[in-house]
């Protein structure tokens, strides 16, 4: 008796060929670098989505900090609400887009598991430690590629860790390291749904922390991108829809084909940006705790450094094999590392215990 899921994906393949734009990136072309047999009710990017949303990584991104760092209140984002938010956004250009939501969706919940602990502040601490530029993408890649299943890697499709490597501005090509944009459309959506996410909703957070209000925004910009949050995503995400209207295979694509907003959007939303660096990222009381951030993490890379006995022997045993140095074991360890957790180690190694009557 044949299985009544039998030839599924294959249906969702010609699905996916006959609905979406000739500039999507279809499931059937993709590759792996290990071959392997083919799920009969999912598609490669569908895999590699469910991949990475049952790791390890993605689930300690909850307890990793956005901005605020290892905040008590519960409506304060955390990497994990982060990447949701920045993989919704994207999901919503890519679907009228006709653009492929499974591939946004894989590219945007992996895009950023190699943050440290205590977000940006964690990068530069341990950027500062180990005396050269750490850089959370090049670690989501190393997850996914190197870390997890003991050493093995998950295998993904070239377009999923293409996407995830190349979502920060200024990122080398996966292959070549040139300079540039992911080559699919879908891992460009990403990289600008990441901005759009995390300038809108850390200016909500700022104001939840009372540390900007309403009437600091510059106002020029907010009367064209809109006076709240969801007018403001609203406008950003209906001028990728319209500027872009090309990748649904409407009209002349630019060469390069390259996703982007309008270039009054565009200037709106960098204004934004720029706002936020000066008032918030670099200046604000959500900065007073930096100075402590990087003397923990610089005493923890010391210590696992001197004591690699301490770091867990899958870390140092995938190293090994690697022909890795301890440096690079130290750097897995501390950057898997939550903020609660990053603390607790602290705390255990330096503070003195108290003793109870």
């Amino acid at each position: 008796m044949q299985s009544n899921h039998a030839g599924v994906r294959a249906r969702l393949e010609v699905d996916e060929r006959t609905r979406l734009s000739p500039l999507a990136a279809f499931s059937d072309a993709a590759r792996r670098e290990l071959e392997e047999d083919e799920s009969p009710v999912r598609t490669s990017f569908q895999r590699d989505r469910d991949r990475i949303l049952h790791t390890k990584p993605f689930r300690r991104l909850k307890h990793k900090t956005q901005v605020f760092i290892a905040p008590l209140g519960d409506h304060y984002r955390t990497r994990l609400t982060h990447t949701l938010e920045v993989t919704q956004i994207a999901r919503t250009v890519a679907r009228a887009l006709r653009l492929n939501e499974d591939l946004v969706e894989a590219i945007g919940l992996g895009h950023d598991l190699g943050h440290t602990p205590f977000g940006h502040a964690g990068e530069s601490a341990l950027s500062h430690a180990i005396g050269s530029s750490f850089r959370h993408n090049e670690q989501s890649l190393r997850i996914v590629e190197v870390l997890l299943k003991n050493g093995q890697g998950l295998n993904l499709t070239r377009e999923v860790r293409e996407g995830i490597y190349m979502h920060s501005k200024a990122r080398r090509d996966i292959t070549t390291r040139a300079w540039g944009n992911a080559s699919t459309l879908e891992g460009q959506i990403i990289k600008v749904s990441d901005a759009v996410a995390y300038i809108n909703h850390d200016i909500d957070d700022a104001m939840r922390a009372g540390i900007i209000s309403d009437a600091d925004l510059p106002q020029e910009v907010i009367g064209l991108l809109g006076n709240t949050h969801a007018e403001r995503i609203n406008t950003m995400v209906c001028d990728l829809i319209d500027h872009n209207w090309w990748a649904a295979g409407e009209g002349q694509a630019p060469d390069p084909p390259l996703i982007a907003m309008s270039a009054a959007i565009l200037e709106a939303t960098n204004a934004l940006r720029e706002f936020m660096y000066q008032r918030v990222y670099l200046t604000s009381a959500a900065k007073e705790d930096d100075g402590k951030v990087r003397l923990m993490i610089d005493l923890l890379y010391r210590h696992f450094l001197t004591h690699p006995e301490q770091l867990p022997d899958e870390t140092l045993r995938i190293t090994r094999e690697r022909g890795e140095p301890t440096e690079r074991a130290v750097v897995d360890h501390i950057a898997g590392m939550t903020d609660r957790y990053a603390i607790k180690v602290f705390n255990d190694l330096y503070v003195p215990r108290t003793w109870g009557a």
